[in-house]
């Protein structure tokens, strides 16, 4: 589902923030991305899903090389990535439910399509009765949810997310963490960048750890 094939980036600063970097994570696979500050794990996710291009090398995703793709293709291809972000990127001025309609109304579905589609993916995250609630009135591991909600909600193959717990407390990031370990039980490829190594371990899922944007190991369930 998601292949780097020797992945460079570098940017205009001089700065390599990926260097040679090859993987594969298989259909409905779930990984994390781990390591220090400025390893490139952010950079990583953002080649997914061409909110940056590699210096060199190719990335592919759901079966299409990303190398040659212009810029009146992206919209589709971001279609089929759920984003999940720390900082939940939500607009304030719209209720829990436009947030969460709002990609499917960019693409131009009904509006029965969209209210079916909204509410389970608040069904699924445990915000149904918030719908008409302001996002201002949540708790951070709420507006955390309606974030996730709205990455799901377009039913995309491959589910990413920055570092989706930085601002919970422990139990709400295992609750989090475990939301999207339910994604990946429906078929949903997953990868996770994440700092909180303790949390990564219980998980039990692969694990990919970068050092100055090299991969340093490749764990795998199983593994000594």
């Amino acid at each position: 589902m998601i292949r780097f094939d020797q992945v460079t980036k570098r940017y205009p600063s001089g700065h390599e923030a990926l260097q040679s970097l090859s993987f594969e994570l298989a259909a409905g696979e779930m990984a994390f991305i781990t390591g220090h500050s400025g390893a490139g794990k952010s950079t990583l996710l953002k080649l997914i899903g061409l909110i940056e291009r590699p210096t060199r090398g190719h990335v592919t995703v759901n079966g299409h090389n990303l190398h040659g793709m212009r810029a009146r293709g992206i919209p589709q291809h971001r279609r089929g990535i759920g984003m999940v972000f720390q900082d939940h990127r939500l607009l304030m001025d719209r209720s829990v439910y436009d947030n969460v309609a709002l990609p499917l109304i960019i693409a131009g579905l009904p509006r029965d399509e969209v209210g079916k589609r909204v509410r389970a993916s608040l069904d699924k995250v445990g915000l149904l009765d918030r719908e008409r609630a302001a996002p201002v009135t949540l708790s951070t591991g709420e507006q955390q949810r309606v974030g996730i909600a709205r990455a799901i909600v377009a039913k995309p193959a491959v589910l990413i997310a920055d570092e989706p717990t930085g601002n919970l407390d422990p139990q709400l990031s295992a609750e989090i963490m475990q939301l999207f370990a339910d994604f990946q039980q429906v078929g949903t490829t997953v990868l996770i960048a994440s700092h909180d190594l303790p949390l990564v371990k219980r998980m039990g899922k692969r694990v990919l750890v970068l050092d100055h944007g090299r991969l340093l190991d490749d764990w795998r369930p199983g593994d000594p």
